[in-house]
Parts: C-alpha cells; structure tokens; sequence
C-alpha cells in the first residue's frame, strides 16, 4: 500500500476552510492509503520563534488533534504524530540541506508570501530551510504521495529534487551487498522513492465570513469546527455578502457571494433544489439577506452537530487524546529510525553502529 503524509502547524483549533481544504480529503484518504498525519510543531517556530509562541503550542497541539479526530480521522487506520518529538528528522534535514543550495531555496515562489503576512524582513534560517525540514518529514517515513494545494506544489517539487540528489550520490553505494540482505528500496539503486505532490481536483477554497479570498485565524473571518450553534449564528449573521446590494428588492449576485459558496459546500443532497430557488430568488431581488443567512445558519450547525458530539466524547477523556498522540508518535520514531540506518549505511556513515 502507498504511503501518504500531510498535516497542519499547531496554531489551534480548525475551520471550515480547513474542512473543505484538507480535513474532508484526508478522512477518504485514510481508506485507501498508509496514512501519516504530521503535527508540524517545528514549523511553527519558522515564524513564531518566540516564548509566548512556544508554550502555546501544546494546547494548540490539543485542539488540532480533537479536530482531527471528530471529523472522522481514525488513529487505528492513520499514524498522527508530534513532529518535535523525532529527533532523527533534524537529523535527516542537517543531511539534505548539504544537497541543497541557498539560491534555489530563495526562489520558492511562497517565501516572499510568507514573510510579508509574518511581517519578517530577513529570513531566518530557519525559515529559508522550511522546504529541506518538509523534505525530511516526508522522506523520513518513505511517503509516495503528499496531497497539498497547488500553492505547495513547489515545496513538494524541492522534496523530490532532494530526493534524486541523495539517489544520484548515494543510491548505489551498498553494490557490493547481496540483493537478499538490501532493503527494497535500494534493490533498485535508490534509497528514497520520488513523492507526487497529490493535488485532489475538488479542493476548493472557502472565502471568509468578511468576503476576503481566504479564511484565516489571523484576519479573524473564520468559523472554527468547534464554535457553538450561537457562536455560528453570530458569525453568519454578520457576513459579507453583496456590497453593491442596499435594500432585500434590489437585485442581488450570488456568484462570489460568501453565503452562497457555504450553501453550495455544505449543503446536503436533499437541500440543493432548495438552494437553487434561493439563488433565483435572490438574483432576481425576491429573499433578503437575513432569510438566506438564517438558512445558511440551519445548515452549518446541521453539518456540524455529530461533529460537536463527536467532539465532546473525545474532551471528556484527554487521556486517549494524549495515548493516540504518544502511540502515532513512537510508530513515526520508529520508521524515521530505520530510514536513518538506510541513509547512514548508503553514505557510509554507518561507523561504530553494529
């Protein structure tokens, strides 16, 4: 079976975007590969290096998982583990950064973009390193596939070239051992596989509540999976909808319109010829605002109530949050431990190990 890994840096608890971005992938993703899902916790410090940020991280790591968990991520059919806790991927990342130059990492095309929201005006080096630890996440456990947006597909495109490279310098160094005793990644002369970035063609895009591109926790436009039936409420009744819409009869835009993307992402079968009439309805200035968001209401605490419930029955035992955590985390260790060996024995670091 191919091997999967994606994750999340643990800034706490996650929303709908997430949902529709990753989470809803993820949970028929888990049936049908080898899954790993990292909790990115040494990324964070690429752009929250600082104390506050650090002894946060925890509690945020709490959160995440019990997201992860009542959307349906299953810890017997998928590893989730604490990336900080494997000492042996710093130790990979040290390896593949001497394969890996300073000019091409000043070329992702996403550090700019980073920087400018961290509000960052040199880059530490730990952040112009983000895509050799990454590499190192997702060769650690020997990953074929790695789903991501298509704006990462560039950070998945230095993982493979890092790849190659270790295959190109050290894939063959092990010839004069039998093919029985070679592992089977290396029968072939290569030590890594070469991971495809997975790029799901239903992955949307969901805008904020303040009609801004993108949710986001920093631009505080975000519905949590968490948030309460009146939280929910609050949040739809203040959205953006159609600025150039002043009075319910004026003829309203449903393309674009926050509202009516939610409708259309969450909106159950049975609901869509309901949704249909709405649109018409508000094209052609016959429903207001406050009944199409009332609806909208209805149908994100419909879609999240089991997921609330589910939820709950995880809070009320944080012991088997922190066990799923723990087991995930030492069956990661163990795999980054053999990959290691691999890649000491092929550059023949393997001294004093027997």
């Amino acid at each position: 079976m191919k091997r999967i890994l994606t994750g999340d840096r643990p800034t706490g608890k996650l929303h709908l975007g997430h949902y529709v971005g990753s989470l809803k992938n993820r949970v028929r993703l888990q049936d049908e590969y080898e899954c790993f899902f990292i909790v990115a916790d040494l990324h964070t410090l690429t752009t929250k290096p600082e104390l506050k940020d650090t002894q946060e991280l925890k509690e945020n790591i709490y959160q995440m998982v019990l997201d992860y968990l009542s959307v349906g991520i299953d810890p017997e059919k998928a590893t989730i583990y604490v990336q900080s806790q494997i000492a042996e991927v710093a130790e990979l990342a040290i390896i593949f950064g001497n394969l890996t130059t300073v000019p091409r990492l000043e070329r992702m095309p996403t550090l700019k973009d980073v920087m400018r929201d961290a509000h960052i005006t040199i880059p530490s080096y730990g952040l112009l390193g983000y895509p050799v630890l990454q590499a190192a996440d997702i060769l650690m456990v020997r990953s074929h596939l790695v789903p991501v947006g298509k704006d990462q597909v560039s950070h998945i495109e230095i993982t493979r070239e890092i790849a190659r490279e270790f295959n190109r310098v050290y894939g063959k160094s092990s010839q004069s051992t039998s093919e029985e005793s070679k592992p089977t990644s290396e029968v072939s002369g290569q030590v890594f596989p070469v991971p495809e970035a997975l790029v799901p063609e239903d992955l949307g895009i969901l805008p904020g509540t303040d009609g801004k591109a993108k949710m986001s926790k920093s631009a505080g436009n975000v519905i949590n999976l968490s948030d309460t039936a009146g939280e929910v409420e609050k949040k739809v009744m203040n959205m953006y909808t159609d600025p150039k819409r002043i009075h319910a009869t004026d003829p309203g835009r449903v393309e674009g319109n926050p509202v009516f993307i939610y409708l259309d992402a969450f909106g159950p079968e049975n609901l869509k010829s309901q949704i249909s009439n709405l649109k018409s309805r508000y094209t052609k200035g016959q429903v207001g605002d406050i009944e199409v968001k009332k609806f909208l209401v209805k149908v994100l605490n419909n879609f999240l109530d089991p997921i609330r419930k589910s939820r709950a029955r995880f809070e009320r035992d944080p012991e088997l949050v922190e066990r799923i955590l723990k087991e995930g985390t030492e069956k990661a260790r163990s795999e980054a431990q053999k990959t290691l060996e691999e890649v000491k024995k092929a550059m023949k670091l393997d001294y004093f190990m027997d």
